[in-house]
């Protein structure tokens, strides 16, 4: 298949594609997919190794899953939000219940949750909740730099990539940026106009970047003494993928907010927004909403994906295989080192350029991200068998052993 039939799909006789071209043009176009396994158009066999960005992790296809949306696809598909249907209380309180927080009075739950169809929604109501809370005058944002947040105005602002904000400048006002773990800084950035700080336990799309528990614990500790809103973006970490259910868990932090989304759905749209109760009561009718919150299709996956990694125990099987992954990674010559939890790791490369190797690895039937110019992103299936990690790793090593170094290449 040439570049141009799999970029634009089957009519090789246009010359522009309908598509906007937000993204350069895919090397393929994949057509089925199983467990950890792909196929493309021409029928080759990949492993998947990156997860659809973290988003598959139950694997391809997954039976269970898949019968939960045929089975809700041939009764009721939409109504708007603004009528209840059947699976998303389920959902709500599947996900109150993995949160950690202490429990509401009675037993009720800790907090209650907004849905939404994305991790950028989800973080942009996490936004608007916080200035709602914090009243009027108060309505600042404190990120890191190398922070992922999504792309919508305000959540590229929060985002702590300047480079990125660039061509869409000026960015909405109120955000400020601190490094990664600077403590001093944190404190700094806090005045009278801040209503909430705003973390990843470990910045995904920033490279792999684990924050120390010390950081996240001066962040709780500075949010409860200046009465700010703790907000944990865990659209990536969340639901299994770092060995505990959030990856903020690792720390014994709690939050006031936490934003999910990506493995919610196993690939169906969906993102929520989890609120402490008291904040989620700053919400009233009409303050924020979306015509697909909560909508049966998307919550019928995110139910059958919940049961699924309660039943099998997800967040042990990601901490367990995680650390063979992690293992077979640091063994290799080529790898200086390995950061990360669970089943999402960076791999930093000896004089490797991190995006030709993970070029080369999909040629080779493996799919990574080279997600800085030094290092690979593997984010497989939370289900990936050890032989899979041996099969991935075989390739791995070819690979490493064919694409020239990054100083030879002027990379």
């Amino acid at each position: 298949m040439t570049e141009q039939q799999s970029w634009w799909g089957c009519d090789p006789g246009l010359d522009r594609s309908p598509i906007m071209g937000n993204f350069a043009p895919p090397p393929v176009q994949f057509l089925r997919g199983s467990g950890t396994e792909l196929w493309d158009s021409d029928d080759k066999r990949y492993l998947d190794f990156l997860g659809g960005l973290a988003v598959v992790s139950l694997g391809h296809s997954h039976p269970e899953v898949s019968e939960a949306i045929a089975r809700q696809a041939r009764t009721l598909l939409h109504v708007s939000s603004l009528y209840a249907t059947e699976h998303a209380w389920h959902v709500a309180v599947g996900i109150d219940r993995h949160v950690g927080a202490t429990r509401g009075p009675g037993g009720n739950p800790a907090g209650q949750v907004f849905f939404c169809n994305s991790g950028a929604e989800a973080v942009e109501a996490a936004m608007k909740l916080a200035r709602k809370w914090a009243g009027y005058g108060r309505y600042g944002v404190v990120t890191t730099y190398g922070s992922f947040h999504g792309r919508t105005l305000a959540t590229l602002a929060a985002t702590g990539q300047p480079t990125k904000h660039e061509p869409f400048a000026p960015m909405p006002e109120g955000f400020r940026h601190v490094a990664l773990d600077d403590v001093d800084a944190l404190h700094n950035a806090v005045d009278e106009t801040t209503a909430a700080i705003m973390l990843e336990s470990i910045q995904g799309e920033g490279g792999v970047n684990p924050a120390s528990g010390e950081f996240l614990a001066a962040a709780r500790q500075l949010a409860d003494e200046r009465g700010l809103l703790l907000i944990l973006d865990e659209v990536q970490t969340g639901l299994c993928r770092t060995g505990r259910w959030f990856g903020y868990q690792h720390y014994g932090v709690e939050p006031d907010v936490v934003c999910l989304a990506k493995a919610l759905g196993n690939g169906v749209p969906i993102g929520a927004l989890w609120a402490r109760a008291d904040v989620a009561g700053s919400f009233v009718p009409g303050d924020h909403g979306s015509t697909y919150s909560g909508q049966p299709l998307a919550t019928a996956a995110a139910r059958a994906v919940l049961q699924v990694m309660e039943r099998d125990r997800l967040d042990e099987r990601a901490e367990r295989v995680g650390a063979v992954l992690r293992d077979r990674l640091c063994g290799l010559d080529e790898v200086s080192s390995v950061r990360g939890a669970g089943l999402l790791l960076a791999a930093e490369l000896v004089d490797h350029n991190g995006p030709a190797v993970a070029a080369a690895c999909l040629e080779a039937g493996l799919v990574v991200n080279g997600v800085t110019p030094t290092s690979l992103r593997l984010a497989p299936p939370l289900t990936v068998a050890e032989g899979e990690i041996d099969e991935a790793m075989d390739i791995l090593v070819s690979v490493l052993a064919q694409v020239p170094v990054a100083s030879s290449t002027g990379t």
